[in-house]
């Protein structure tokens, strides 16, 4: 009896999982060994098909183009020197468009409006660093251009920061979203002392001033106590909802009617399928329709906004 009842739970738990993953679907992979630690993913406004990413901290102070298949762009003048996902004889891999005077201290998201990047060098694990801030860049063609680099960097602090590292962690941001020409981060709060013990809640915090001489104090407009390790957000095209992806779920906030607070109006989330999403660190929106998230590993999963159903506090 006791060996039926266990086979019996043992198959729903797989008939669970089987229709989690059936969520998430068959995965596009960025085959380009370069792109080894997939951190912020944002489309394009500009340029058809393009999609900028970039790795997490440590690498080089680079992005990389790609479209919707996983596919790396870079300008054809350079054919004859760099190869894509397929080698060439005598020919190197595309390093990625260099972004000059600048570093991936460690950059966590990307934003984009009709005219800018914004890369968010503002990840602060151990919630000690003093130098986090948003490099801007006038979004290059990734076909024309083999190089770039900011018009500016804004430094940024918390207001409620006094020590670093604080007595709480949480004052980390890897999630970076601009609505209205406004720049916004959605923090990930640790244990004090313990970077890889996690807790719920998330603050969102607007930058409202743009000194590149001084620091940017943040304004604190929201916090949710449910949304958690937050990695990654980005608005519909049409301004109709903010995406926040976090290791666990996929979350939809509808767009506030007065004010900022985007994370306290109607929601809507996706539970992850941890064996399959796994570290799940990226999501853009492809159209007003469709988004797409990606993981460290470079798996891009296309999920349709239809599919995310409504969130209901217990």
């Amino acid at each position: 009896m006791y060996l039926r009842h266990l086979l019996a739970i043992v198959s729903c738990l797989w008939s669970f999982l089987a229709a989690a993953d059936s969520v998430l679907g068959t995965p596009t992979a960025i085959k380009f060994s370069a792109v080894n630690e997939l951190s912020g993913l944002v489309k394009s406004r500009r340029f058809d098909d393009v999609y900028w990413a970039h790795n997490d901290s440590g690498d080089q102070a680079r992005l990389f183009a790609i479209d919707h298949l996983g596919k790396i762009i870079f300008p054809s003048f350079l054919a004859g020197e760099f190869h894509g996902e397929v080698s060439a004889r005598g020919k190197t891999p595309w390093p990625g468009l260099p972004i000059l005077v600048a570093a991936n201290v460690d950059w966590e998201d990307i934003a984009i409006d009709a005219e800018h990047i914004y890369i968010a060098d503002m990840g602060n694990n151990g919630n000690a660093r003093r130098d986090l801030g948003v490099y801007v860049i006038p979004e290059p063609n990734p076909r024309a251009v083999e190089l770039t680099r900011p018009v500016s960097f804004l430094p940024i602090r918390y207001p409620e920061q006094r020590e670093y590292p604080a007595k709480l962690w949480h004052y980390d941001s890897e999630a970076l979203f601009v609505f209205q020409d406004k720049l916004y981060f959605i923090t990930k709060h640790r244990q004090p002392g313990k970077i890889s013990q996690f807790e719920a809640g998330a603050v969102l915090y607007r930058l409202d001033t743009r000194y590149t001489d001084r620091f940017n104090i943040l304004t604190r407009v929201d916090d949710n106590p449910i949304l958690s390790v937050a990695t990654g957000a980005d608005v519909s095209p049409d301004g109709r909802y903010l995406a926040v992806i976090s290791y666990r779920d996929l979350w939809l906030f509808e767009k506030p009617v007065a004010d900022d607070r985007w994370l306290s109006g109607t929601a809507y989330r996706l539970p992850l399928p941890w064996r399959e999403s796994k570290q799940v660190e990226a999501v853009a929106w492809a159209d007003n329709e469709q988004l797409v998230i990606g993981n460290e590993e470079g798996k891009l999963y296309w999920i349709a906004r239809q599919a995310v159903p409504r969130f209901v506090a217990q």
